[in-house]
């Protein structure tokens, strides 16, 4: 092949390559579903929290599944960072999230990236976070533990869909980091209705013996 055309096919290789992302990217309200991430706090604080001195991670605060977010998605890939017509949350709109969150600081992230690309205010977004939040059970039993564990990650989804009824494979997928569970994160529609995940999203943790501390 001479050479120009093989720069050409490359070339076209490297764009055939890049995430289907780019054609909607920044355009607020322009997404497929979202994605609802519950994050197992006392992971991310042996992560990340502790050092940083998270208020979500003090011995008192007592949080398990806190929301990550709720990110709108395309069938493959995301929107983040939209440009939007809203005033932007002030530090007690933040502050009413903490909750939610795990930290007023987790919440103004979340709006930044995710909440931006909703096509809605910010109030409205919390809102239909914390809604979205509500309709799933986060089973009680991984509160009741005393002492860190270790369990295959596919236990942390069949209690999601155990306690959830219409829950199934396809609709949830579980992360894990550094060899401790991570997230449980389900894919709802517009309406919050339960729908099977995008490729991109349905890449569940393997791990047999995924470390699980318990709640502080």
């Amino acid at each position: 092949m001479e050479r120009p055309q093989m720069r050409s096919l490359i070339a076209l290789l490297i764009t055939l390559a890049l995430p289907a992302t780019s054609h909607a990217q920044d355009r607020a309200g322009d997404f497929d579903y979202y994605v609802l991430a519950l994050s197992w706090s006392p992971t991310w604080c042996a992560l990340e929290g502790d050092d940083r001195g998270s208020p979500q991670c003090d011995a008192d605060a007592d949080f398990g599944w806190v929301l990550h977010g709720l990110w709108p998605q395309y069938e493959r890939g995301w929107p983040s960072d939209c440009r939007h017509s809203f005033r932007n949350p002030s530090r007690s709109d933040t502050a009413a999230q903490a909750d939610l969150y795990g930290s007023s600081g987790s919440a103004w992230h979340q709006w930044n990236k995710h909440g931006s690309c909703s096509g809605l205010s910010p109030d409205d977004f919390y809102d239909l976070s914390r809604e979205a939040y509500s309709r799933i059970t986060r089973p009680e039993v991984f509160r009741r533990l005393t002492d860190p564990v270790t369990l295959p990650a596919s236990l942390i989804e069949e209690a999601f869909m155990r306690d959830n009824d219409g829950l199934d494979a396809d609709e949830i997928t579980i992360t894990c980091r550094s060899g401790r569970i991570q997230e449980a994160r389900i894919c709802l529609t517009r309406d919050l209705e339960l729908r099977h995940c995008g490729s991109d999203v349905i890449r569940d943790c393997s791990l047999d013996d995924a470390l699980f501390d318990p709640v502080r």
